[in-house]
């Protein structure tokens, strides 16, 4: 089985397109004899994101944790308790292809860590968008580590320790914790996602606030989250 954990707080904007996607990569051809489940970790959520996640038949776990790594941990135990024997870990506010979960299991690695591209550039303009693609590789073999693209067998998950109950840089720290237990990681660009490239991110340290400060380094005013005890890379 795979498991496909998503945290989420207040997402009600973005969590049904990432959840239609995500469902529809459960349905590709490859993944027969595969069976896929999908959890949500609903995490200190007061909009609709439960009611979301409800109507589009996926499980929810409510957690007060307003802690990512905590919450992606709830998830993880959730799923290996299940008997999920690969995990994939995506974002609330990203959408994946279709051979998302297909590209990952067919690497026949420990772990995978894929690419993300940005839905828009609107909101941070043309110098940040030229920067940013001066800076990231859409290579294979890159070093980009991101939690919307990532995945890694149970064996893998447990052998290194889990996912550490961090506020930020979870996805880091357990890909750091792979490297140390001697996984062998695939460093993909096959299988991008999608993400949003929102000011108002819900993480701290997180993908968002990484664009923001990119644009400040190249002269750009930013705006402040209205929220940042999120969950959402």
């Amino acid at each position: 089985m795979i498991g496909v954990v998503i945290p989420a707080h207040n997402e009600e904007n973005h969590i049904a397109a990432c959840l239609t996607s995500v469902l529809f990569a459960a349905t590709h051809p490859a993944l027969t004899g595969h069976p896929v489940s999908v959890v949500v970790v609903l995490d200190n959520c007061s909009d609709q994101t439960k009611q979301i996640v409800s109507a589009h038949g996926v499980s929810g776990i409510e957690v007060s944790f307003q802690n990512v790594g905590k919450a992606i941990a709830t998830g993880a135990d959730h799923m290996l308790a299940a008997g999920a024997k690969w995990l994939a870990f995506t974002d609330a506010d990203t959408v994946v292809p279709h051979d998302w979960l297909a590209r990952q299991v067919e690497f026949k690695a420990d772990a995978v860590c894929g690419t993300v591209e940005v839905d828009s550039w609107n909101s941070h303009g043309e110098l940040v968008r030229s920067k940013y693609m001066e800076l990231y590789q859409f290579i294979e073999n890159h070093r980009h580590i991101h939690g919307a693209n990532l995945g890694l067998s149970a064996e893998a998950y447990r052998n290194a320790g889990g996912c550490q109950h961090l506020t930020a840089h979870e996805d880091v720290h357990l890909v750091a914790d792979l490297k140390r237990v001697g996984a062998h990681i695939v460093w993909t660009a096959t299988n991008p996602v999608v993400t949003s490239a929102r000011k108002d991110y819900k993480c701290r340290g997180g993908f968002g606030e990484y664009l923001v400060n990119l644009g400040v380094s190249l002269g750009l005013s930013a705006l402040a989250p209205q929220d940042s005890v999120g969950v959402s890379l």
